[in-house]
C-alpha cells in the first residue's frame, strides 16, 4: 500500500521516515503544522482496530482526524516517557497503575461497533491444547470456565500492554493499536502480566505483585484475574506454536505455570 493517495486530499506533509510492521504501514505527517500519524491497515484485524479507534473518538485512545477504509489519520503521540523504560528503571508498579487508570477511560458499553467475541479468539487454544501437553489442557479448561461465566462484558482493547499506551504532549496517556473484541473486562488486564517482556513477567514474585496492583487499581477480583492470566498465557503460547516459535511458547507457558502456583496457594 502507498501513502500517496491520502497526502493531498488530507493536506498532509511527510514528517519523518515510514514505519512498516507485519500488519500496517505508518507515516509521520503534519497537517497545517500539527503533528499526526497516517496509518494504513494491511489486515482485517487492523481495519477493525481502526474502526474501534474512530468509535472511541479520543476517549482514552488517540484522537482520530480522518478515516477512510484502511487509512486512519490520528494524533501523533509521544514515545517518551515510555512505560517499558519505567519498568526497566524500577517503576514497574507505577507503570501498571498507569495502564490500569488509562484502561478505565476506554468506553466499553453500547452503542458499539461489530466486533468478534473473546470466545472466538480462544479458538486457537482449543485447536492446539488437545495435543500440546498438560499445562495447555489446564489453560483451555480455565478459559472455557471463564468464558462460560462472563462478568462485566463489553468492548475490549484486546492488546493492552506497555508499548500500546503512549503519552500526550500535555502529559496524559492514550492507547493505540486495539484488536477490538467483545468480552469480559478482566481479560484486557491479564495481558499486562505477560508484559513488557517475558523475562520481566517471569521474575520471582512479579506476577503476584502486579496482579495485586491491578486488582486494587482496576477493581477486579484477584483470583479471577490470575485465572485470566493463566488462560491468556495459554492462548499466547498457542499462537507462538502456530508461528513455529517453540522457544517463545515455552517462555509464555512459564507465566502460566506461575499463575497456577499462585492459584494453588
Amino acid at each position: 500500500m502507498t501513502f500517496e493517495p491520502y497526502l493531498k486530499p488530507w493536506n498532509l506533509e511527510p514528517d519523518g521516515l515510514s514505519i512498516h510492521t507485519n500488519s500496517s504501514d505508518l507515516l509521520p505527517v503534519r497537517r497545517a503544522g500539527q503533528a499526526a500519524m497516517l496509518k494504513l491497515a494491511r489486515s482485517d484485524e487492523e481495519r477493525r482496530g481502526n474502526e474501534l479507534m474512530v468509535w472511541w473518538n479520543g476517549r482514552g485512545a488517540a484522537q482520530v482526524y480522518e478515516h477512510d477504509g484502511a487509512a486512519l489519520l490520528m494524533e501523533r503521540l509521544e514515545v517518551t516517557p515510555s512505560l517499558t523504560e519505567m519498568v526497566r528503571g524500577g517503576q514497574d508498579d507505577e507503570a501498571t497503575r498507569i495502564l490500569c487508570r488509562a484502561a478505565a477511560q476506554l468506553p466499553r458499553s453500547q452503542p458499539r461497533p461489530e466486533l468478534p467475541t473473546l470466545r472466538r479468539w480462544f479458538q486457537g487454544l482449543e485447536k492446539m491444547a488437545p495435543n500440546a501437553g498438560e499445562i495447555f489442557t489446564l489453560t483451555l479448561k480455565t478459559a472455557q470456565e471463564l468464558l462460560d461465566s462472563p462478568q462485566d462484558t463489553g468492548v475490549l482493547h484486546g492488546d493492552i500492554h506497555h508499548g500500546n499506551l503512549l503519552s500526550t504532549a500535555e502529559g496524559g496517556w492514550r492507547f493505540i493499536d486495539p484488536k477490538g473484541l467483545i468480552g469480559e473486562r478482566g481479560f484486557d488486564y491479564a495481558n499486562i502480566l505477560c508484559n513488557p517482556d517475558l523475562d520481566t513477567a517471569t521474575a520471582p514474585g512479579r506476577l503476584a505483585r502486579q496482579a495485586r496492583i491491578i486488582s486494587e487499581t482496576a477493581g477486579l477480583d484477584y483470583t479471577r484475574l490470575l485465572r485470566w492470566a493463566l488462560a491468556y498465557a495459554g492462548l499466547s503460547a498457542a499462537w507462538h506454536l502456530e508461528d513455529g516459535d517453540d522457544e517463545m511458547a515455552a517462555k509464555t507457558l512459564d507465566v502460566a505455570q506461575i499463575a497456577v502456583t499462585e492459584l494453588d496457594k
